[in-house]
């Protein structure tokens, strides 16, 4: 559905984009993760047809975005970030306006309009300026004039920036429903987001890709190690000559020690080992009573950092022999 093919951007001295390569396949969900300035906006940019590429091809369902704009743009809906819309104007004229710069023909534009203000649940405001919705109403008027000329693919960049918990579940749930009928990308910082709406992640840093994967990969990937919380009953402190001799344990830490002569300790350990059963054990025969045993794995927000320092350090390694 999308195929972006070494792909660079450039101003000037200065590359925004350097020679990127990915594909999307017909209803994936896809989350652009990075951090600030890593070249997210850019390649949304030039996928929607804002920008050119200096360098490379950029395909939409089969049409090349530079030398075929009109054809690959009609597949195209995009939620630019910051919410640009005419506030002057009721929720229903926008949406009537973005149908008609999309070019949606008069005898399918009522049913479009009306198709996107339910889906987007903005029956009950459709009347009202749009001046006067809060935040979270905005975001759908914006999701609805994308999704007027009915796309194969949707464009979201950063969707739920700026709205309160609940209007971003629902800006979430909304997103869900609507990767069962188009393609979808969307940027965002927020890292629980992506896992959670997803099926694969991109992660781009000053312009390059650094990992291509899905989120539960990209954990699996980074969790080399995993942590055990502890809060046991060890008055004499001899918990770390009970376990040293257990295979897997890397590091004990003590994190607290508790006026009730329980004490706090992580524990960690290689990740594809479990040493809870032989910790349990051991920890009995000496009759110390364990009140909390909880083991903690990596996440998507562990598998990014893990992946930005790796860079880091490539590029420091680099630095130091050049």
């Amino acid at each position: 559905m999308i195929q972006v093919k070494n792909v660079t951007k450039q101003y000037g001295d200065f590359i925004a984009i350097d020679n990127i390569s990915f594909h999307i396949k017909q209803g994936e969900i896809v989350g652009l993760l990075g951090p600030n300035g890593a070249g997210k906006s850019t390649t949304m940019n030039m996928i929607t047809g804002f920008i050119e590429p200096t360098k490379g091809e950029i395909s939409i369902g089969g049409y090349d975005i530079t030398k075929n704009p009109k054809k690959a743009k009609q597949q195209i809906g995009y939620m630019p970030e910051g919410v640009p819309l005419y506030n002057d104007l009721t929720v229903k004229e926008f949406i009537c306006y973005m149908a008609d710069l999309k070019m949606v023909s008069k005898t399918e534009k009522k049913q479009h309009v009306e198709e996107v203000i339910k889906q987007t649940n903005l029956i009950e405001v459709q009347n009202k300026l749009i001046k006067n919705l809060s935040r979270g109403y905005k975001q759908r008027i914006s999701m609805a004039g994308a999704l007027v000329s009915n796309p194969k693919i949707l464009i979201l960049d950063e969707p739920t920036v700026g709205l309160d918990p609940k209007q971003i579940t629902e800006i979430r749930e909304l997103i869900k429903k609507l990767g069962k009928n188009h393609t979808i990308i969307l940027s965002s910082h927020i890292l629980s987001e992506v896992s959670q709406i997803c099926q694969k992640v991109i992660i781009i840093k000053e312009g390059k890709i650094i990992a291509i994967d899905t989120p539960k990969e990209l954990e699996n990937k980074t969790n080399q190690n995993k942590f055990i919380k502890l809060i046991i009953e060890d008055t004499d402190s001899k918990l770390k000559e009970i376990v040293k001799n257990i295979k897997g344990i890397q590091k004990i830490d003590l994190v607290k020690d508790n006026e009730d002569g329980t004490k706090e300790y992580v524990i960690q350990t290689q990740g594809n080992i479990d040493i809870r059963k032989e910790l349990f054990a051991k920890c009995a025969k000496e009759q110390m009573t364990i009140f909390e045993l909880k083991t903690s794995e990596a996440t998507l927000e562990d598998a990014f950092m893990k992946l930005i320092q790796t860079q880091n350090k490539e590029e420091d390694k680099t630095c130091g022999q050049s």
